[in-house]
């Protein structure tokens, strides 16, 4: 699968994968502080973005891409970084490939299971009648009465692409998402111990990442440590970008 992606900086690779609902876009400023330091590869997962839509959607489809897209581009030794979903994507990629990469940074995901927890914003998607939409202030009306946070409706808005005849279609591909959420709830399955580098960093308000999730950590990524960032949930690099960077700058030593 050809992914779509950005690319920015000069110095050694460091490749950022988004979360669910997001896209390379999400993390364009986070990349532009780094951008002296490193050169860039920020992509839009399968079935987000500008990237292709497929039927398949789960981790060891996405940890493929991902191994594939360091061949086309011939990547040598990247340092990668996923969020959330992205961070998923990374850790099964990283397990299975440990000798394709430099450092890992984890933001605000544990190699654990989750339960379905996107119930109503898929729902609330769902309701939009994307087909006869008007504008994005009518889509926001009707998603509002699903989530009631604007800053969560911004972000899901942004999926939301203009059609040149007119009119709006999703980016995303949201019956699949929609078809396979549960897994992309699902844990890391495989249990081979990695000796290298991993940051986990976690927000401070967020649950996503708990003290009891330390024991599994440390079992699948022995050299690995947590990092909490204060005042943050699980948006970490939206709500705390100079405190996330000043973390990643000291992992990716990087004065």
């Amino acid at each position: 699968m050809k992914l779509n992606y950005r690319e920015i900086g000069e110095g050694k690779p460091l490749i950022i994968l988004h979360g669910l609902f997001g896209s390379s876009d999400n993390w364009m400023s986070v990349a532009k502080e780094l951008e002296g330091h490193f050169k860039m590869y920020l992509i839009d997962q399968r079935n987000h973005g500008q990237s292709p839509h497929s039927d398949e959607f789960n981790y060891a489809a996405m940890a493929s891409d991902l191994s594939e897209f360091i061949e086309e581009h011939r990547i040598e030794n990247p340092s990668i970084l996923g969020h959330s979903m992205g961070g998923k994507t990374a850790m099964n990629f990283a397990i299975n490939h440990a000798d394709k990469w430099d450092k890992l940074i984890v933001v605000d995901i544990a190699p654990r299971a989750y339960p379905v927890h996107h119930d109503t914003i898929l729902k609330g998607l769902k309701s939009i009648d994307v087909d006869n939409l008007k504008s994005r202030g009518e889509a926001d009306k009707q998603l509002a009465e699903y989530v009631r946070d604007l800053g969560t409706r911004q972000f899901l808005l942004k999926n939301l692409a203009r059609k040149s005849e007119g009119g709006f279609e999703w980016k995303i591909n949201l019956p699949v998402i929609d078809k396979n959420i549960e897994a992309m709830g699902e844990g890391i399955q495989q249990q081979l111990a990695i000796e290298k580098d991993v940051l986990f960093i976690r927000g401070e308000n967020s649950d996503y990442i708990q003290d009891k999730d330390n024991i599994l950590i440390v079992q699948l990524f022995p050299n690995s440590e947590v990092k909490t960032v204060k005042n943050a949930g699980h948006w970490v690099h939206a709500e705390q970008p100079e405190a996330l960077l000043e973390i990643i700058r000291e992992f990716l030593e990087v004065s």
